[in-house]
């Protein structure tokens, strides 16, 4: 498999002290201020924040970071070993337990607090002050969070999710010690203003929230995870003197001779210089069959040896190999943003305020109306708790995260949320022929001489005519005279003419491979020459014609076998509504026949590679398009499509432009992908919406007295979870 190919690193930074969307919001505001910056994504499930730059130093958007009320600091590079994945593990489960600590101290004190509030009526005066002991480190203590990130954010002139918090908590803890001290000696008038349990409660229940997120979180980054742990931690060494040592992986530097030994995982991608053997690559291809490897075999990081043993060449290690940079797109994918993100976050990034504004607004008419400060002091409360847009931030961040990670199990990588979300609007999918609908790997199945020059020779020439190329048909040319041992002079000179063959100075003379529609321009066939060309075409096979400018000397037929998966994934593609078109270089009775095998009844044919982008706008007028292809020549094609799908066997340039890579020779894969798409959409819409509805039905009934505090704290954390916990069902997509 190629190199899977990336764009120009963008900074990544990881944000502390962010709570919800709001936050979001206010990082990307202040960041994108910084002259330089082309363009910023912060994604508040993962906390990672992604900046497009113009050559800045870290430090630049960090202070920026830190200007808008939070912590930053530079993401380290990725990298695929399996310490990382106990590392991040390790961090997950750290953040879990900690949640779990401090919800447990906080419980700890405040259910004594809420039980006495709810059955102990009126109290004693003793008992009130026992309730202030209590409920103080709870809400000052365990909650600290909320109070040290508001006063951080104010002081930049901000709000979020934890200013609500602070306020309401604190506003039932100021009233109730001005009760405490207003009404001492009236036990009863006292208990009356008492609300001690209220800012004990919601510090609980937010804390029991965020306990449950964080466990919920952990589980959606494990598809990172069982990627990084495909590789090893260690690797036998050849050294220069013979002797072997085995090394941490991450001491392995490009160049080095490494012993793979049977069972073990190799290490880093590389060359194998001497030995044979089968390894197993079907953690990364899904591909079932163990594929042989001997020397000069290219072999992958994090595949599985199986019985042999074979030395091979260190060539690209840490960051560079094909499994720490399939890890990097899948991270990058899940840090992304869906387009309807932006809407969200404009909402977001004026959320907070206007609740405040409506927590004052509801405790004024409330008073206005019930001259009771009790009762508007806890309906603005229960506002504030009730709005938190927590739900709001997460709704399409853990749906990315869950679906993009989901999909890199499955074989499918997607570049980003842009990507997934084009992904579910496809109407017409084009699939390239070669290396897409067949296996590209095209074999000579003809070779018939015109005229009285030997087979051999002729063979011998057009094998010469095509050794420059490594296109699949030059290949089939050139090996088809290496299994008759022929031998070929040097080429002079070689051009590849685009669409139509190609063309060479072979000891003095020109010769050239062209097409029977190319050849034309130079000679006409005759009457049986002509026959025996349209005859080998209606067998499906692809026709070259070897001449000199002058003369027609051989006919040439090569065949490219349709892959297995092939007739299955056009009815998958069938069955979702989509319309599958062909598009092909071929000429059209040889297109018909391969499609008539897989079950396309839509051709292009005869199609130049600079023809393919606008086939591609043709049919866009008839919704979105969808090209599925692997070569250079299908790279415009792939820029211009509303998406580009690249088959993973590909070249680099394919994969860089398509959105989503299929990282094995497996058609069926590209349906599936429009499933995950649609899938993904739907839960994030479905996230979206219950979080919507919950803050526009939530707000009024606080407003109104129908919610209180403690309930609105209760549902506020349910929201949150609820929202995460469907986001996970992604996980069992199949």
């Amino acid at each position: 498999m190629s190199k899977i190919p990336t764009a120009p690193e963008p900074m990544e930074i990881d944000i502390q002290g962010m709570t919800c969307a709001s936050c979001v919001a206010r990082v990307e505001r202040f960041v994108k201020k910084v002259e330089g910056v082309d363009e910023v994504a912060v994604n508040f499930a993962n906390h990672v924040g992604t900046i497009h730059h113009q050559g800045l130093a870290p430090e630049t958007v960090i202070k920026a970071v830190e200007a808008a009320g939070f912590q930053a600091k530079l993401r380290q590079p990725v990298r695929a070993t399996s310490d990382a994945q106990e590392s991040d593990h390790k961090e997950h489960e750290v953040n879990a337990h900690n949640a779990r600590r401090e919800l447990m101290g906080a419980a700890a004190l405040a259910i004594p607090v809420i039980l006495i509030s709810m059955i102990w009526h009126p109290r004693p005066e003793w008992v009130n002050g026992l309730l202030l002991l209590l409920s103080t480190p709870v809400i000052f203590y365990f909650g600290r969070q909320f109070y040290r990130n508001t006063w951080r954010t104010a002081r930049h002139g901000s709000t979020t999710m934890d200013t609500l918090i602070a306020v309401g908590t604190g506003a039932a803890w100021i009233y109730s010690v001005y009760g405490l001290l207003a009404y001492r000696g009236h036990s009863h008038a006292q208990s009356e203003h008492i609300y001690f349990e209220v800012g004990a409660g919601i510090v609980v229940l937010v804390l029991l929230g965020r306990y449950f997120e964080a466990r919920a979180k952990s589980r959606m980054s494990g598809a990172i995870e069982m990627l990084m742990g495909l590789a090893p931690k260690t690797a036998t060494v050849l050294r220069p003197d013979g002797t072997e040592a085995v090394v941490p992986l991450d001491q392995i530097v490009a160049g080095d001779i490494l012993r793979l030994k049977p069972g073990e995982k190799v290490a880093v991608d590389g060359t194998v210089l001497s030995g044979s053997t089968y390894i197993d690559e079907s953690m990364l291809t899904g591909e079932p069959q163990p594929v042989e490897k001997s020397e000069g075999a290219h072999v992958t990081a994090g595949t599985v040896n199986q019985t042999g043993s074979l030395t091979y060449r260190a060539e690209r290690v840490g960051a560079e190999t094909m499994l720490a940079q399939i890890v990097r797109m899948v991270e990058r994918a899940q840090g992304s943003k869906a387009p309807m993100q932006r809407m969200v976050d404009r909402v977001s990034g004026v959320f907070v305020p206007v609740v405040m504004v409506l927590a004052l607004l509801t405790a004024a008419f409330t008073f206005w109306q019930m001259r009771s400060l009790d009762v508007a002091l806890m309906r603005a409360v229960a506002v504030l708790v009730i709005a938190c847009p927590c739900a709001l931030g997460l709704a399409t961040p853990t749906a990315l995260m869950v679906g993009t990670g989901r999909g890199a199990e499955l074989g499918i990588l997607v570049k980003d949320g842009e990507a997934l979300e084009r992904a579910a609007a496809i109407r017409t999918v084009l699939l390239d022929k070669t290396g897409t609908i067949t296996q590209g790997k095209p074999s000579l199945t003809d070779f018939v001489v015109w005229g009285t020059r030997p087979r051999a020779e002729l063979l011998a020439l057009a094998a010469a005519v095509e050794s420059p190329s490594e296109h699949p048909i030059a290949q089939s040319v050139i090996q088809a005279a290496q299994a008759e041992n022929l031998a070929w002079p040097e080429v002079e000179d070689f051009e590849s003419l685009r669409g139509q063959g190609v063309r060479a100075r072979v000891q003095g003379q020109e010769w050239y491979l062209t097409s029977p529609e190319a050849t034309a321009q130079f000679l006409a066939l005759g009457s049986d020459q002509v026959d025996k060309v349209h005859a080998t075409q209606a067998e499906g096979k692809t026709v070259f014609v070897l001449h000199d400018g002058h003369l027609a000397h051989a006919m040439i037929a090569v065949a490219d076998t349709v892959s297995e998966t092939s007739a299955e994934a056009i009815r998958l593609i069938r069955a979702q509504g989509l319309r599958p078109v062909m598009v092909t270089g071929d000429n059209r009775l040889t297109a018909r026949v391969i499609a008539d095998q897989v079950g396309i009844d839509e051709v292009e044919a005869e199609v130049r590679p600079e023809g393919k982008a606008q086939i591609v706008q043709k049919h866009q007028s008839n919704g979105a398009v969808a090209m599925v292809g692997d070569g250079i020549n299908d790279a415009p094609a792939l820029a211009q499509a509303d998406l580009g799908f690249a088959m993973g066997h590909g070249t680099d340039i394919a994969m860089e432009t398509a959105g989503i890579t299929i990282l094995r020779s497996d058609l069926r894969l590209v349906p599936l992908a429009v499933r995950l798409s649609q899938s993904t959409l739907r839960t994030i819409r479905g996230n979206l919406f219950w979080a919507f509805v919950y803050n526009t039905v939530m707000i009024p009934l606080a407003a109104l007295g129908m919610l209180s505090p403690m309930l609105a704290a209760g549902a506020m954390g349910l929201s949150s979870v609820s929202v995460v916990l469907n986001s996970l069902r992604l996980k069992r997509f199949a």
